[in-house]
């Protein structure tokens, strides 16, 4: 007897996609509509417009207030949110598998229908701006922002996803309904549910309750100039010193990112990893530091953060560095190796267990790889990845010469303004 896939998905005539997957001995039910618009996408001064849009989306429709919307997914224990990043929007539920229906009611209502009223928008300004204040308190969220935009000089991707205060305050409704109509088609959205999920139920729901216009534009993708290494400074009002060093990676389609995600466990994905064991627990010089991958359409980026005593700095830089070098110079061994291994299974079976996760990883492979990746073959991925191989993309990826380095610091006394970016 055959085994029948969990997976299936439906292409609408309009271009819409439609992708789930049937979770065996849940009761519950993860539904996202996914747009590929986001921060990349926008203009410098549209810059944080698909951010604005995805807030006023939970502001009121033609049909529903902005309490009812949140009151008929909560009062069945359900939750309903949304976010915008570099490249994507996404508005979701995590619902009872009964309350599927309504949730996506819920989702193409506010799709379809949303107010956009004036007042309300004015009052969204308000919590933006305060949302961008926050951002601008937090140095370990700063920090990384300051990064990307020395990885991606005077690209779209170095764009701020909360935008400029200036823009947040000068958006009306003409302008939101602009954008949506020259970037939210049916061609560049999906809906992807994970769960106890009927597809072919979810397919009716969707061909009855999202009709969206076909004729915006595809995403334009500028090429990114070419990476020099660079350090860029940046004074502000805190104690502590702050920095994100690394460089561009792979983009997600790439046969190599899969290795690279382990390589970042090795490196700094965890409390076992070299950077966590030698910067913070044998030389106790950050009490945070840890190791990122971002895979993007074309490109992606990665990079090691970590705060400390400004004293101490440039001695915990060193020893990052030292460990680059050590991955660079020497493969690991086979027994590293293999925890790691062992250790990047068992954190995808986990992730699995939660059909939010597991519904976003679904939208992320069909947005990017077009395809559905069962998990023998990420298992066969991860076992066929060799010390060789890990060594040889660690002198890829740590090329000193391509290396960028953001540090956020204590305002001096004789300065408040940015230092001077320096080689």
């Amino acid at each position: 007897m055959t085994k029948q896939s969990p997976y299936h998905k439906t292409t609408l005539p309009g271009g819409l996609r439609i992708v789930s997957e049937k979770v065996p001995g849940v009761r519950s039910a993860a539904l996202g509509i996914w747009v590929t618009v986001g921060s990349r996408h926008e203009t410098a001064t549209d810059n944080g417009i698909s951010h604005f849009i995805e807030h006023m989306a939970f502001k009121g429709t033609t049909a529903r207030s902005a309490l009812d919307i949140a009151k008929t997914i909560e009062r069945g224990g359900g939750y309903i949110n949304a976010f915008t990043g570099k490249e994507l929007t996404c508005f979701y539920v995590h619902v009872l598998d009964e309350q599927l229906p309504v949730a996506f009611d819920i989702l193409s209502d506010i799709l379809r229908n949303s107010v956009h009223d004036p007042l309300e928008i004015e009052k969204e300004k308000l919590v933006i701006l305060d949302e961008i204040r926050d951002h601008e308190d937090m140095p370990d969220d700063l920090i990384h922002e300051y990064f990307v935009r020395e990885v991606f000089p005077a690209h779209p991707l170095a764009r701020p996803i909360l935008g400029p205060p200036e823009n947040v305050k000068s958006f009306t409704r003409d302008i939101l309904k602009g954008f949506i109509r020259e970037h939210y088609s049916n061609k560049r959205m999906l809906v992807v549910a994970a769960g106890n999920v009927n597809h072919g139920k979810l397919v009716k729901m969707v061909e009855r309750g999202l009709e969206v216009p076909s004729k915006s534009k595809a995403p334009v993708l500028e090429k990114a100039l070419p990476l020099r290494r660079t350090t860029k400074r940046y004074q502000k009002a805190i104690q502590q010193a702050h920095m994100v060093i690394g460089a561009r990676s792979v983009p997600y389609s790439s046969k190599d990112r899969l290795a690279i995600a382990m390589l970042n466990t090795v490196l700094g994905g965890g409390m076992s990893s070299r950077l966590f064991q030698n910067i913070r627990e044998k030389h106790g010089l950050a009490y945070a530091i840890y190791s990122f991958s971002e895979a993007l359409t074309d490109t992606g980026y990665w990079g090691v953060y970590l705060a400390t005593d400004p004293a101490r700095l440039s001695k915990a830089q060193k020893l990052v560095r030292k460990e680059f070098e050590a991955l660079k110079e020497r493969p690991i061994d086979k027994t590293e190796l293999e925890e790691v291994k062992t250790q990047f299974k068992g954190s995808l079976a986990l992730g699995l267990e939660n059909v939010s996760s597991r519904m976003m990883r679904l939208a992320r492979m069909e947005i990017y790889l077009k395809r559905y990746v069962p998990l023998d073959e990420i298992s066969e991925l991860i076992d066929s990845v060799t010390p060789a191989r890990l060594q040889k993309l660690a002198n890829q990826l740590f090329d000193s010469e391509s290396l960028v380095a953001a540090i956020l610091e204590p305002e001096s006394k004789k300065t408040a303004k940015p230092a001077q970016q320096i080689a």
